[in-house]
């Protein structure tokens, strides 16, 4: 079952055009990676799915993008409600300058969420999931920025778990974490995609290899080519594929 549909989607910055004509269906509790040459659309398809781009003055978007079969594109979206059931963990850990459990809860209080015993069970529950509440259920006063890169990390995603999304969307998130800490979180994303949809953009071929299960490669804005990773990694249909898989080109 898919549950992002994209149907003739296109992008502008202003002049530019970022995205041309993408086709692409995203599985329900898989993961499917978006690879290619940096500048070629993969992180702008990534935020098309929660709307971050609406954020970036001069972009133009035409097409279509169904959550669960409903339209996100039209005016009448509510950007607030989209963002949680799309929740995005950036390249780098962004904790807030707060405690471990303000961080959190901090969605949950967004939402008007108050009752301390809710905010509470909510902020164990999204730390066990990502293997922190254990090593940390006793420092949840500490402030965040503390803990090291690859626990930040998980606190990011932790914090988005917390309110509950459908789509966990990743932009490179290992790429400021050292090899040991990148296979945990590989590891952590592998274990998630059973309650949730996982969307990773990476530049490490690789990482796309081995915890992905669809994987769409990107040049120039348009998707080339979109299949289940095996047949991407060992048999691909587009020359540019094979090319940037066997390392001629990017």
């Amino acid at each position: 079952m898919n549950i992002i549909e994209t149907n003739k989607l296109n992008l502008w910055y202003g002049a530019f055009q970022a995205l041309i004509n993408v086709n692409l269906n995203v599985a329900q509790n898989k993961i499917t990676a978006l690879i290619g040459p940096s500048g070629c659309g993969k992180s702008t398809l990534l935020r098309v799915f929660n709307r971050m781009n609406d954020l970036i003055e001069g972009v133009r978007i035409e097409g279509s993008v169904k959550l669960n079969g409903q339209e996100t594109l039209g005016a009448e979206t509510d950007l607030i409600e989209l963002r949680k059931r799309v929740g995005l963990v950036f390249q780098r850990p962004n904790p807030f300058p707060l405690s471990i459990f303000e961080n959190v809860v901090y969605g949950l209080r967004i939402h008007g969420i108050r009752n301390k015993r809710a905010l509470e069970a909510a902020a164990e529950k999204a730390l066990a999931s990502v293997l922190l509440f254990d090593e940390l259920k006793d420092d949840l006063g500490m402030n965040a920025l503390h803990l090291s890169l690859e626990q930040q990390q998980r606190l990011c995603i932790a914090r988005l778990l917390a309110v509950t999304p459908e789509i966990v969307l990743m932009d490179e998130p290992c790429s400021a974490l050292d090899p040991l800490a990148t296979m945990r979180i590989e590891e952590l994303m592998i274990e998630l995609k059973k309650h949730y949809s996982i969307v990773i953009v990476t530049h490490n071929m690789q990482q796309a290899a081995r915890i992905s299960d669809d994987c769409g490669y990107m040049l120039l804005g348009e998707l080339v080519e979109f299949a289940g990773t095996k047949q991407i990694f060992t048999a691909p249909r587009d020359k540019r594929t094979e090319d940037y898989i066997t390392g001629r080109f990017g």
